[in-house]
């Protein structure tokens, strides 16, 4: 059964795609079958996997133009035994395209339809916005939302923005739509300040918070420079060791075993 999970939050800089592709890397390790799908036109996840966007030549775009996805489009890194369907820098002019076209919401979620067995997990990394693009991934996304927020003040702001985009795609467009937990990252454990949105964010989600808490980290802001998650540029690291306990979290949840 695959398992798709879509990454959200309006708000920039959270560590969204950070989270995407190192628990995509983690699950990968963990002896499952990942996907990383990118619907953001800035490419982060695509380039923090080593791929050039720029040299893309079939990525997301075509998959929400046309509604499908050739197999020639997915990426396999042997060496992280992790895929990725890519981002590229005409995905900006998606939502411009798509505004008439019938169905628009739903062409992401219909262009993964073909590969409701070839992967354990699909993660897709939305763009910081509640555009079109970022309608596409909730309503692709079948099991839940996965949703990162940064361990500081500001970050609260956006939370009932974004519960509000939930309930509204819930509402017109997928109501089985559902947040599956919210991943708590860039803690710093020398602040109350921390601790403090800790608490709120566990008393507007409760029960959902993952317990895997993902520290502020110069490792894991150094990886995408160098194309790689943080489980193969510093795999002992607190960065790793958190993302590594948050994939084990979420396959626990899911139900599946690992080794």
């Amino acid at each position: 059964m695959t398992r798709i999970y879509t990454l959200v939050n309006q708000k920039g800089g959270v560590g969204k795609t950070t989270t995407a592709i190192n628990l995509g890397a983690f699950l990968a390790r963990l002896g499952q079958r990942v996907l990383i799908v990118d619907i953001d036109p800035q490419a982060n996840a695509t380039s923090s996997l080593g791929v050039d966007k720029n040299n893309v030549s079939i990525s997301t775009y075509d998959a929400l133009l046309s509604g499908d996805v050739p197999a020639s489009a997915i990426l396999f890194n042997e060496r992280l035994q992790l895929s990725l369907l890519p981002s590229s820098p005409s995905l900006a002019g998606a939502e411009v395209e798509l505004v008439e076209e019938e169905g628009r919401e739903f062409r992401l979620r219909d262009a993964l339809a073909s590969f409701k067995d070839k992967y354990d997990y699909i993660l897709i990394d939305c763009p910081p916005s509640l555009g079109l693009l970022t309608v596409n991934g909730l309503v692709a996304a079948k099991d839940g939302v996965l949703i990162p927020v940064q361990c500081e003040y500001l970050a609260l702001e956006g939370l009932g923005q974004i519960t509000q985009t939930i309930e509204r795609v819930q509402s017109s467009l997928f109501p089985k739509l559902r947040v599956r937990g919210v991943v708590l990252t860039m803690f710093d454990s020398r602040t109350n300040l921390a601790s403090d949105v800790v608490k709120e964010v566990n008393n507007h989600f409760p029960g959902q918070v993952f317990k895997s808490v993902v520290p502020r980290s110069i490792r894991l802001a150094e990886a995408p420079s160098y194309g790689l998650p943080i489980s193969a540029y510093a795999p002992s690291s607190v960065g790793a060791q958190a993302y590594e306990s948050l994939a084990k979290e979420l396959l626990k949840g899911d139900g599946v075993k690992t080794n």
